[in-house]
C-alpha cells in the first residue's frame, strides 16, 4: 500500500509498500507520572508496522509523544527531529545510544519513491510534519498551535491539487493544567465544562490551513490515577468530534483510519478500547504524606530562582508538600501575585530533577492555586517548560537570544500570525460567541480567509 494510517494517540504510519515513517509512537507504558493511559489499544498489525518503520519522527518531548517506555521497541529505526534551539531531545536521545537526525527546517526530504516530508519548528518547542504521500498532503500538526508558521503551511497546501488532510489536537483543553483553584479554594471550571462543539473549530482550522479533510488526532488518552480520574469528565468521546459539524465544510473522518493514497479509499480501523484502570498514587510512586527534606528544598530553589524572566511576573511561588509549605519569595514587600502548587514529593522532585515540569502540570493530579490575578499562560508555563526546560534559555539574556533565533526563521509570518491571533482574541473578548454580531464577524473573517 502507498498511503497512511492513524492510530493510537498521535501516531501516523506512512507506507510505501512497507512502513517508512511513524510519528510520535506511544506503544508501551503510561505518561505523566502514571496519570495518562491510552484510550484504545494499538492492534498487533499496526504495532508491528511501527516497530518496522525505517524512521520515527518525534514532534516534542511530552511523554504521550516521546514516550520513554516505547523507545526500547524502536531502536532499529532512525529518529527524526525538528531543528530546535537547545537541541534537548537530540542530545538526550544521542546520549541514550539512538541514531538521530535533525531535519532541515522547511525543506522537503525524500524518504522513499512516493514519500517526502518537511518539518517546521516554533519557539514554543513544538514542531509539525508535512507529508507528501503520492501527491496527497498530510498536515500532522499534533499538539502545535500556529506560532508563526500558519501562512507558510497554507502556501504549501495551495500547491496540492488532491486531498489535503489535517491532523491536529482536538480536545476541550484537558491536555494541559486544568486542576486550577482560586485563593478561596474554589475550583476554576475548565473550558471543557462548557462542552462547546469541537467540530466547528476543527473545520475552521482546516479551512485556515487549506485542508479539505480532518482526522481527529493527538487526543486519545484516559486519566487513570485516583487523584486525576476526575479529569476524564473533560475528555471528549468519539461522538463529540462530530457534534455540530457543517456538511458544507471540510469532512471530519474517523480518528483511526487507513487511507490509500493511490485510490483515495479509506478504511476504518476500529481499535479496541483499552481496559479502564484505576491506579493509586502509591502505584505511581507517590505518597501525598511525604515531606520535602533539605536537599529537596535546595533543588526546588535552584531550579526556579535561575529562571530570571519568571520573576518579572510573580512575587512568590509556594510548594505545599505533605501538608507543609516551602515559599520562594522574590518580592518580600509585595506578596500579591503568585502560585501555590500542591503536589506529592516524589513526582515534584522528579519533574524538577529531570527538568520536565510540564509533565507535572499536564498530569492534573497536582493542584494549582492562582493568587493576585496570576496566570499560567503566558507568564509561567512557557517560561519554565518551553523556553528553559526544553530550550535551555534560563536567563533573560538567553531568552532574548532564544526568541531572536526563531524570529529570524520567519519574522513576517510570526508578526502576521500574532496580529491575527490577538485580533481574534479581542473579538471573542467583547462579543459573546452566540451573539449575532459575533456570528457575522466570524462569517466575514472566513470569507476574507477564503479570498
Amino acid at each position: 500500500m502507498i498511503g497512511f494510517e492513524t492510530i493510537g494517540n498521535a501516531t501516523l504510519i506512512a507506507y510505501d509498500d512497507q512502513p517508512i515513517i511513524a510519528t510520535d509512537p506511544w506503544i508501551a507504558g503510561d505518561a505523566y507520572f502514571g496519570s495518562w493511559g491510552v484510550s484504545n489499544r494499538i492492534p498487533a498489525e499496526q504495532r508491528e508496522s511501527i516497530r518496522r518503520a525505517k524512521y520515527q519522527w518525534f514532534s516534542h518531548s511530552h511523554p504521550d509523544h516521546l514516550n520513554a517506555g516505547s523507545l526500547t521497541e524502536l531502536g532499529g529505526s532512525t529518529f527524526l527531529l525538528a531543528n530546535h534551539q537547545g537541541s534537548r531531545i537530540f542530545t538526550d536521545l544521542i546520549g541514550m545510544g539512538y541514531t538521530v537526525k535533525i531535519l532541515p527546517e522547511r525543506e522537503w526530504v525524500t524518504l522513499s519513491p512516493h514519500i517526502r516530508v518537511m518539518t517546521v519548528s516554533d519557539y514554543n518547542q513544538d514542531s509539525i510534519l508535512l507529508l507528501d504521500i503520492n501527491g496527497r498532503l498530510v498536515l500532522n500538526l499534533n499538539d502545535a498551535s500556529d506560532h508563526g508558521w500558519g501562512r507558510f503551511v497554507r502556501k504549501i497546501a495551495e500547491t496540492f491539487s488532491k486531498e489535503v488532510y489535517l491532523l491536529n489536537l482536538a480536545t476541550w483543553g484537558d491536555a494541559d493544567m486544568i486542576n486550577l483553584f482560586t485563593e478561596n479554594g474554589h475550583r476554576i471550571p475548565p473550558k471543557g465544562a462548557m462542552r462547546l462543539p469541537i467540530a466547528p473549530r476543527v473545520q475552521a482550522l482546516a479551512m485556515r490551513f487549506g485542508a479539505n479533510r480532518v482526522i481527529p488526532f493527538s487526543s486519545f488518552h484516559r486519566y487513570q490515577r485516583e487523584d486525576s480520574v476526575w479529569a476524564n469528565e473533560f475528555v471528549p468521546t468519539l461522538d463529540d468530534y462530530y457534534r455540530g459539524a457543517d456538511r458544507t465544510k471540510p469532512e471530519i473522518l474517523p480518528p483511526f483510519l487507513r487511507v490509500d493514497c493511490v485510490t483515495g479509499e479509506t478504511l476504518r480501523l476500529n481499535p479496541p478500547q483499552a481496559e479502564a484502570l484505576l491506579r493509586t498514587a502509591a502505584e505511581c510512586g507517590d505518597n501525598w504524606d511525604d515531606q520535602l527534606d533539605s536537599d529537596d528544598e535546595l533543588l526546588i530553589r535552584e531550579y526556579f530562582l535561575k529562571k530570571e524572566e519568571l520573576w518579572k511576573y510573580f512575587d512568590f511561588l509556594r510548594f505545599r508538600v505533605g501538608g507543609k509549605d516551602l515559599v520562594l519569595e522574590i518580592n518580600a514587600r509585595n506578596q500579591k501575585r503568585g502560585l501555590t502548587f500542591e503536589s506529592p514529593r516524589q513526582s515534584l522532585c522528579t519533574a524538577i530533577r529531570y527538568e520536565v515540569f510540564d509533565d507535572l502540570l499536564i498530569g492534573n493530579f497536582m493542584k494549582t492555586t492562582l493568587h493576585g490575578g496570576s496566570t499560567l499562560y503566558p507568564d509561567f508555563t512557557p517560561i519554565v517548560a518551553k523556553y528553559a526546560d526544553n530550550g535551555r534559555a534560563q536567563s533573560s539574556a538567553e531568552l532574548r537570544e532564544y526568541k531572536r533565533r526563531y524570529y529570524e526563521r520567519d519574522l513576517a509570518g510570526l508578526i502576521l500570525g500574532r496580529v491575527e491571533e490577538n485580533s481574534l482574541k479581542f473579538v471573542r473578548m467583547i462579543l459573546p460567541e452566540q451573539s449575532m454580531m459575533f456570528k457575522a464577524a466570524k462569517r466575514y473573517y472566513w470569507d476574507w480567509k477564503r479570498r
